[in-house]
């Protein structure tokens, strides 16, 4: 590992188009420290790639040439290959076209590079560098890959690729870091019958006789090797043209008529997206590839022009597709298309800043369907996001939104809830301290600024503060550079004149450090009374205050915009809860997950957010009592193991949500709104999960009368009636469904049945699944997402079933994943022994500098356990309180 300073260049504002931009981007030198694995003395400026792949043997041929600049001379040079065989290569000037004799080539598996050694060194200059060599296709989504999948016809084989965040180096050597962009030309000789697909629309096609066909796509514009992309199967394409871009979306045969919705979402996501950067979308096309099967770690990429994504999250079946399902498909294509600004035209240096990537694609996400559907509201939904960002930022574990990453492994564990959900919950916060035009305006910069270069995030910062003449450089590094959660806390409150002064002072919010001294970050705070309007204040040092106009209750972070936890005093938070009702949904939820964090804690009684619960009215927002029923399931599952008590606590849990169900009924009503058929689905869920006999019975009802009245098990019920049956399945019925995942001839239903056999409550059964998840019958993409079914309800018995059949199961994970598939598979865990097992584990199977995922399954197990100790002895009084 080599870490230097280097000159970065900068893109210069320019009135050309903008690719012709990227070669006039003027030189600024900015003393920036990039870590880097690969020596900095060479540098790639284009490839050019030719693959033919033999999907029968799991095989394929390369050959690539590379222009590259000698920076410094040398007699070696160094690149990344993983698992590749090289028969030749050679290097040749481009000025004088002079060649050179052989190098020697040594292959180094452990650091994943392949050296190129010349018994002379190389002068400064320009080269071409060609290599022979070939490669293999897997079968888990890393490199270049295949997905066996099942149709009427018969089983199918589809190739695709997926090189974030350093596997492109599996499909071709390259300098396989972000900070190293070029050109690429990609040729691929494939079967005529089939479609290949990349990054660029096809340039030129060659009939080569025996039904093989020689597949040229365009030049790609310059950007980093893991947004290449390559796919081939027997796929049909739906299109669109709009705004000058033709829109695609890729399935295999038959499947277009469920790609409509994704596609109609495109071109309206991308509109919105010009307007917002001010520069617009620079490729002619943009495909999104829809495959089967899945992966545990990720479910879209976001390849410049060529989105790849699991079915699941870009198909629309009538047949089981919920109204949920249908957000989290636009969600998720609007996450992919904010990619092709931010990480695609600009993206980070080194895996460092990959929140500049995440975190603003989640950010634009919402933003956009906020916009562009309000119905939904997307801003009710981001409070569930930074909650969950904040339970995961609250233990030791835990680490800055802007990391240090040296490994591959520390890169692949960066993916996670902090980067994406803390990254976006930071940008609203900011965006909402300079103000929403100046923050606009500091990105449109930054995009213009920064088009086909790399950066680090001060440089958006400079951008920013720039656009809005206001510093946010403190308050931004605050929340970046550091880890952990704020806590404003309500000192004391004074009413005067109709002014309310209110005392504050800032702490820290931690789940296993009671006795931590709290780090300090400059918060922007927003309160009311409720019912007055809104004030601001940035808190600096620990303490502050905050002139509101009105008096009556304080209520913190008014609009929820803030990262923080808000804790009043219990008079404060009494008279509050009186007037629950009154605040809007947002507040609700956001007062929801300040008061079940800090009680679970003991910062505040644990049985506050059952007060809450009782306070929830009836007509509360449809995302309130989803919350409601998340929390109740929540609390539920800490009763594992003492079914006495647990069945005193569902008594009153389906008592509270059973009359709002009952409302909703079971089957959709003419012109309700999409919000109500989510939450019928959710309170349908949450009370299968908490045993309600009746929700139970009714679900066993409609599953066994299916056949003869199709109207019992209306698409938009499926997954939920499914999902009761399999929860609740004796050994008959659970033979049933196995015989049904069999026979099944849909990919996307197919993969869902073997599911839901490894998520029955009875542990024989569960046994079953295990068993059955590692022979030949679900697909090598299903086995580890059935052993983490398992886990959900039986984590004990999946985690130890997982580490029995290591080796095994290795092989059926994306490669770098078992540092976090293995502990994740234990995090729901109530057994203390679970700990010394997690321990061993990481001690034998994981590096030491890539445990994050262990330590935060033993910090989750141990609040669990804290819970079940401390806090539910204090529920269980409460529940006797009330007659349960």
């Amino acid at each position: 590992m080599h870490r230097i300073w280097i000159v970065v260049i900068a893109m210069a504002f320019c009135s050309a188009p903008l690719f012709a931009c990227a070669e006039a981007a003027t030189q600024t030198t900015r003393g920036i420290e990039v870590t880097t694995q690969l020596p900095r003395d060479v540098r790639p400026s284009h490839y050019t790639i030719a693959v033919t792949p033999h999907a029968s043997s799991l095989t394929f041929d390369g050959n690539v040439v590379i222009t590259i600049d000698v920076l410094e001379p040398t007699d070696r040079i160094v690149l990344n290959a993983v698992g590749m065989r090289f028969s030749s290569a050679s290097i040749r000037s481009t000025r004088n076209k002079r060649g050179y004799p052989a190098p020697r080539i040594d292959v180094d598996e452990a650091t994943q590079t392949a050296s190129f050694a010349f018994p002379h060194k190389l002068a400064i200059g320009s080269y071409l560098l060609t290599m022979e060599y070939t490669g293999t296709i897997g079968t888990q989504a890393n490199g270049l890959f295949a997905i066996d999948y099942v149709t009427a016809s018969g089983e199918k084989r589809a190739l695709y690729t997926q090189f974030e965040n350093s596997d492109a180096r599996k499909f071709v050597p390259s300098w396989d870091e972000p900070n190293y962009k070029a050109t690429f030309d990609l040729t691929a000789t494939v079967p005529s019958a089939q479609m290949a697909v990349s990054n660029m629309p096809i340039r030129e096609k060659t009939d080569l006789g025996d039904g093989m066909t020689r597949v040229s796509f365009a030049t790609s514009p310059k950007m980093s090797t893991y947004l290449l992309f390559f796919g081939l199967g027997d796929f049909d394409r739906a299109t669109a043209k709009s705004d000058g871009v033709e829109f695609g979306v890729i399935t295999q045969k038959g499947l277009t008529s469920q790609a409509q919705f994704a596609l109609d979402s495109a071109q309206t996501v991308l509109r919105e997206y010009n307007d917002y950067f001010a520069v617009p979308y620079p490729l002619p096309k943009l495909d999104n590839i829809a495959s089967p099967g899945s992966s545990q770690f990720f479910g879209a990429m976001e390849n410049w022009g060529a989105i790849f994504t699991f079915e699941r999250g870009l198909l629309i079946d009538p047949a089981i597709s919920t109204e949920a399902d249908r957000q989290r498909i636009f969600g998720t294509s609007a996450h992919e298309i904010a990619h092709q600004w931010f990480g695609d035209l600009v993206t980070m240096q080194w895996w460092d800043d990959l929140w500049l990537n995440e975190g603003f694609a989640t950010w634009m996400a919402g933003r956009v369907t906020e916009k562009l559907h309000p119905d939904w509201k997307a801003e009710l939904r981001a409070v569930a996001m930074h909650e969950y960002a904040m339970s995961l930022d609250a233990v030791t574990s835990t680490h800055p939104v802007v990391q240090h990453i040296e490994t591959v492994e520390q890169a692949s564990q960066a993916f996670d809830s902090i980067t994406y959900s803390k990254g976006a919950s930071v940008i609203g916060m900011l965006e909402g301290y300079v103000g929403a035009d100046a923050w606009r305006d500091g990105v449109r910069r930054y995009m213009k600024k920064y088009a086909y270069s790399n950066t680090r995030s001060d440089d958006l910062w400079r951008e920013v503060e720039a656009a809005a003449g206001k510093p946010i450089l403190g308050v931004a590094h605050d929340f970046t550079l550091q880890p952990g959660v704020p806590m404003i806390s309500v000192d004391s409150v004074v009413c005067k004149d109709g002014q309310s002064t209110v005392t504050l002072t800032q702490a820290e919010f931690t789940k296993d450090r009671p006795d931590k001294k709290p780090l300090r970050w400059r918060v922007p705070v927003i309160a009311k009374t409720i019912g007055g309007k809104p004030s601001s204040s940035l808190i600096e040092g620990g303490k502050g205050s905050i002139e509101l106009p009105g008096c009556g209750p304080v209520l913190l972070n008014a609009g929820q915009s803030g990262y923080y936890r808000s804790a009043y005093p219990q008079a404060q938070f009494a008279a509050i809860r009186a007037r629950f009702a009154e605040l809007a949904p947002i507040d609700q939820l956001g007062l929801m997950g300040d008061t079940k964090a800090l009680g679970m804690v003991g910062l505040q009684p644990a049985t506050d957010i059952l007060e809450l619960i009782k306070a929830t009215p009836a007509d509360a927002d449809g995302k309130v009592w989803q919350r409601v029923a998340d929390t109740l399931t929540g609390i539920d599952s800490y009763y594992e193991g003492d079914k006495a008590q647990q069945r005193k606590f569902r008594a009153f849990a389906t008592a509270v949500l059973r009359p709002v169900q009952a409302k909703l009924g079971w089957q959709a009503r003419p012109g309700e709104g999409e919000t109500v058929a989510i939450l019928r689905n959710a309170l349908i869920d949450a009370q299968g999960e908490l045993g309600d006999a009746d929700v139970i019975k009714e679900a066993r009802r409609r599953y066994a009368g299916r056949e003869k009245d199709p109207g019992l098990m209306p698409g938009a019920l499926v997954q939920s009636i499914l999902g009761i049956v399999a929860r609740h399945a004796d050994a008959d019925t659970w033979s049933t469904l196995h015989a049904a995942a069999k026979s099944e001839k849909s990919a996307m239903m197919k993969d869902r049945l073997y599911r839901l056999l490894a998520s029955t409550e009875d542990k024989a059964l569960a046994q079953r699944a295990l068993k059955l998840s590692l022979t030949d019958e679900p697909g090598v993409t299903n086995s580890a997402a059935m052993i983490s079914s398992v886990s959900r309800l039986h984590p004990d018995m999946a985690f130890d079933f997982a580490v029995g059949h290591r080796e095994k199961l290795e092989s059926l994970i994306d490669t770098t994943s078992s540092s976090r598939y293995f502990p994740r598979l234990a995090d729901q865990s109530l057994d203390s022994a679970m700990v010394g097992k997690l321990n061993a584990y990481a001690d034998k199977f994981i590096a030491a500098s890539s445990r994050r995922a262990a330590e935060t399954a033993i910090a989750d197990i141990e609040y669990r356990i804290s819970i079940r100790n401390k806090r539910l002895p204090e529920i269980n009084a409460w529940l006797k309180r009330q007659g349960r």
